[in-house]
């Protein structure tokens, strides 16, 4: 592993270093008739850049077919500007470069190039028509503006329900009209006629429910009356239709199909794309019969641009090799961002990537590609994902997300849209920031990852029984180790709770080395699983720092058949040949897994960790006899160089020095300053704590 890593490293090494043979130009103001080679445009307008980036891309696909690429590579620069792409920029197999001739798309240096996937919208006018504005509060009246979309081209505006046109504005995205403008409304009570009841959680099938309050009485006349809420459970929302509205019962009935766990009394949910709640600075709906926007702009409308997202994407690279991006900014596509699959030792370095209704990146296959340096918010999901390698071999795919600031995210999808997630086998999320998101900051599954030297804070902040860092639900997939991170100021929707590594539902042979742990509650969690290791950490106000349970030996038995108990296919779990190589060689203790009281949480080890203030652990009792707890300082002072300034460094004379603890080197957490770094210094805020 650390020779592929070693390798990878070398290889995103050798992008930064090569001498490269060949330029060529895009600007604004090119002509793709001309020869790209000369970075503006000559004084008679003979000859200058390329116009677009598909022009450049097919020069060099001729070179390729012409003569091959000069040795050394080629570099595409691309001159400042606002470029509004008319489709996504596609590179396939025959756009790679090589390692000795590799390929670069870049900004040029010290100028902003934006690649947009929207439209500007111009010819915002007052809005006059007496109806609309009787429907305005009063307050909003003379204050919203309105444009036609479809004079400007403008028909396909996709679902309110999320992946549809969305509006901008000096480059920030603008709420669709809603109440409440902040917070959550709460279920008076729930009025199905189908019953619920999980473990004594009790709701109702049908989404049909009294409120509280006249409010909803102002949405009886709207023509897409949506509600997204938290039906069932603190952790899985969804968006969904109004059917009607009974002013004078106080009731809303939802458009089938129904949220998968029901429904239930005291969850909140909030009404949204009414044009009778556009009733503060931000905010902006679309009439989609008639094509008309109505926006209530936060400054003049000259003070920014007004762009509406389009495109599904921006760019696409599909077996594609030895090809980089660099420092563009890239933003307003309804969908993901950049999309990569297969292919090998890619780079997308220090871009800003943002206002996307999907993700930022999504990496699928392939090897050794890279997400380095960028700075990604407000997406309407995730950011990075990247999946890769084999997980029947355990062959690595050495992907990595190192250095980037992620935060502001899950917009519109924000349950399990990580800001990083890791799937497969071998790849890695190093020196990230992650802050301020509804859900997780990390999710993975798969084999052999590392999650190292991340700062999080701020995220899961609206929701509960959630982890910062999240996986669950296979024993075969171990490996993950969780090392050298600062957590802090993870509490939940309200302040009610969640956690900082949630090893879910038997989730097995990870390990949470050298972590620090602030003001998380539940911050080392293992939700019966085996074999993990808890050592090195340090935690810090938390509420618990440790939590074992034992639940296939209990509540979870029943509904565990997957994850403990041998497949369809006998001597596999989960699909995966657990006691042949080469999962026996790398994980011998699956071997008789079997046979060992499987649903017994064994085999898991906290060793050498320091807990101050807040509670130490919170082991269930069938769990805390198979625990192995050694030479772990409790309550006791560890001598931190400045906990006032939260420095939580040791002293040397620290007495958890005695018990084997070993120094974690917190000076080298979260970003660093570096060439492909989209911005420095990183500024992020924390979130206050719910009140």
């Amino acid at each position: 592993m650390k020779l592929k890593l070693r390798a990878a490293l070398a290889a995103w090494g050798t992008l930064l270093s090569v001498a490269y043979a060949a330029d060529l130009y895009v600007a604004g103001n090119g002509n793709d008739a001309w020869s790209g080679r000369l970075a503006g445009p000559k004084a008679n307008r003979s000859d200058g850049p390329f116009a677009s980036l598909e022009r450049a891309r097919d020069e060099i696909r001729k070179w390729k077919r012409t003569g091959g690429l000069p040795k050394g590579g080629v570099r595409v620069f691309v001159r400042g500007g606002f470029y509004a792409l008319d489709k996504v920029f596609e590179l396939t197999a025959e756009d790679s470069g090589t390692e000795t001739a590799p390929v670069l798309y870049s900004a040029t240096q010290g100028e902003e190039v934006r690649l947009v996937g929207g439209r500007l919208i111009t010819g915002f006018k007052a809005v006059t028509d007496q109806a609309i504005l009787t429907r305005l509060e009063e307050s909003a009246r003379g204050k919203v503006f309105q444009a036609d979309l479809r004079s400007l081209g403008l028909t396909n505006y996709g679902s309110a329900g999320g992946g549809g046109l969305e509006l901008f504005f000096h480059e920030k995205p603008m709420r669709l009209a809603r109440w409440p403008n902040q917070g959550f409304a709460r279920i008076a009570d729930v009025l199905g006629k189908t019953p619920v009841d999980v473990r004594g959680t009790k709701g109702t099938v049908e989404g049909i429910f009294r409120y509280e309050g006249n409010r909803p009485e102002r949405w009886t006349a709207e023509k897409d009356a949506w509600l997204h809420g938290y039906w069932f459970w603190d952790w899985s929302d969804q968006r969904q239709r109004v059917k009607a509205i009974d002013a004078g019962q106080h009731t809303i009935e939802l458009q089938p199909p129904y949220h998968g766990y029901g429904y239930r009394k005291g969850q909140w949910y909030y009404g949204y794309n009414l044009l009778s709640e556009l009733d503060e600075p931000g905010e902006w709906y679309l009439d989609r019969e008639l094509g008309i926007l109505y926006f209530y702009p936060p400054e003049p409308l000259d003070h920014g641009q007004a762009v509406v997202s389009v495109l599904p994407s921006l760019v696409s690279m599909r077996k594609v090799s030895w090809v980089t991006l660099r420092r563009f900014v890239l933003e307003a596509a309804r969908g993901t961002a950049i999309n990569m699959s297969e292919g090998e030792t890619n780079r997308i370095a220090g871009c800003t990537i943002r206002n996307t209704g999907g993700g930022a990146v999504s990496i699928s296959g392939g090897r050794g590609h890279a997400v380095i340096g960028c700075d990604i918010y407000q997406c309407g999901a995730g950011g990075v994902s990247l999946e890769g390698g084999d997980r029947v071999t355990l062959t690595p795919a050495g992907h990595c997300a190192d250095n980037n600031h992620i935060h502001d995210y899950g917009r519109w999808q924000p349950m399990y849209s990580p800001g990083i997630s890791l799937n497969g086998v071998g790849n890695r999320a190093t020196h990230n920031l992650i802050d301020n998101a509804p859900h997780q900051a990390i999710g993975f599954g798969g084999n052999d990852h590392r999650i190292e030297f991340n700062e999080i804070h701020s995220v899961c902040y609206e929701s509960n029984d959630a982890g910062a860092i999240y996986s669950g639900r296979d024993w075969t997939m171990r490996g993950t180790v969780i090392r050298y991170n600062y957590l802090h100021d993870i509490t939940g929707f309200e302040g009610r709770g969640c956690v900082g590594v949630y090893l879910d539902d038997m989730y097995c042979g990870t390990e949470i080395v050298g972590n620090v742990f602030y003001r998380v509650t539940s911050a080392a969690f293992i939700g019966g699983g085996r074999d993990c290791l808890i050592e090195n950490n340090i935690f810090v106000e938390c509420q618990p720092a440790v939590h074992i349970d034992a639940r296939a030996l209990g509540w979870a038995s029943s509904g565990s058949d997957g994850w403990v108990k041998e497949g369809k296919e006998k001597g596999t779990l989960s699909g995966i040949k657990y006691n042949q190589p080469p999962y026996s060689q790398r994980y011998p203790r699956l071997v008789n897994i079997l046979e060992e009281d499987p649903a017994a949480p064994r085999g898991n080890v906290v060793a050498r960790n320091i807990c101050v203030g807040g509670k130490w652990d919170d082991i269930e009792r069938k769990a805390r006899p198979l625990v192995t707890f050694q030479d772990n300082l409790l309550e006791q002072d560890p001598h931190f160089l400045n906990a006032a300034e939260l420095n939580f460094q040791l002293a040397q004379n620290s007495p958890a020095f005695d018990l084997g603890f070993k120094r974690i080197p917190i000076e080298k957490m979260g970003p660093y300053e570096d060439a492909d770094r989209a911005a420095w210094p990183v500024r992020h805020t924390v979130r206050p704590p719910a009140k």
